[in-house]
């Protein structure tokens, strides 16, 4: 116990050490070594803040107005949040349930076909296997939206053989997500597949084990960190876009609340800029809390390993 204390002991004198220096150091000097850091600091957090701040002033703001609107508005009122959901024009409440039907589906879908992606690029070795690989990281040189012309022509042709199943269908919105990003969520999914020790799969395969049951029993589980890291990022960028889901859904009923927002200023003399603001916080409430709660899962996920016992 003596060496214990004796070896704990001296970082905290150190650290008390410094802070005494650091107290005692002159303006100028602490200014030149140490202050200059807290500045930069600042002003980041300045420009970071200040977009969410306006937002939060103009959703409470009683004047729909952008010419008199104010940072510390004049009177507040909560209306802008009341009148959210009783509209029939821009229904927000139907817009938020397609937003998080889409994004959950597509999000759970993703993570399920990208890591059996991983898993078979990780573990069984074939024909074509790195020239696989190095294509999937191709294809995600390209951003998904160049090819929104082709998706929307293809929406509707597959719409026309399968009806309800094309243009203002989530279905194949779901599906374009889905394609798009499984390439480079598998790349990610297999870099982690590839720390699980190959020993546990030669163990399961003495035992009589299949290929599904050593990747259901063995390495899904123990991939869990990096497969709920992907899910959430997935989530959150197909909560957020905007130009695939504008082309692929025209009914107003069908909108995500992304595309849906653009209903409160398509009017340039009628534009609802308080709605807008008071629908684009609820909106983004759940992402905020999402990565307050979760953010060192979120970091622990993408750099721990997974070397378990």
């Amino acid at each position: 116990m003596a060496s214990r204390d004796a070896a704990v002991t001296p970082p905290a004198i150190t650290r008390e050490k410094a802070t005494v220096v650091e107290r005692r150091m002159k303006p100028r000097k602490w200014m030149r070594e140490i202050g200059w850091r807290h500045v930069l600091l600042i002003i980041f957090a300045f420009f970071s803040l200040y977009p969410v701040i306006w937002i939060l002033s103009a959703s409470f703001n009683s004047s729909d107005s952008l010419a008199t609107a104010r940072l510390i508005p004049k009177s507040l009122t909560t209306e802008n949040f009341t009148g959210l959901f009783d509209s029939p024009l821009t229904p927000v409440g139907t817009w938020l349930w397609n937003t998080w039907k889409v994004a959950i589906i597509a999000s759970v879908l993703n993570v399920i076909v990208a890591s059996l992606a991983a898993y078979a690029f990780s573990r069984l070795r074939f024909k074509g296997r790195r020239a696989g690989l190095l294509t999937l990281l191709l294809v995600q040189v390209f951003p998904q939206f160049l090819g929104f012309i082709a998706l929307f022509l293809l929406a509707i042709q597959v719409g026309e053989t399968f009806e309800g199943f094309g243009v203002n269908s989530h279905t194949f919105l779901i599906m374009v997500y889905l394609g798009g990003a499984i390439g480079f969520n598998a790349f990610l999914i297999k870099g982690f597949m590839d720390t699980v020790p190959n020993s546990l799969d030669e163990s399961a395969k003495v035992d009589g084990a299949s290929p599904a049951q050593i990747f259901f029993r063995i390495v899904f589980p123990l991939a869990r960190p990096v497969l709920a890291v992907i899910f959430i990022i997935t989530f959150i960028n197909i909560y957020s876009e905007f130009i695939l889901a504008r082309t692929l859904i025209r009914a107003t009923e069908q909108f995500t609340l992304a595309v849906g927002l653009q209903l409160f200023v398509e009017s340039e003399y009628a534009a609802k800029w308080g709605s807008l603001a008071a629908a684009a916080l609820i909106g983004a409430a759940p992402i905020v809390l999402t990565f307050l709660v979760a953010q060192k899962q979120i970091i622990g996920g993408l750099t721990s390993g997974a070397v378990k016992g």
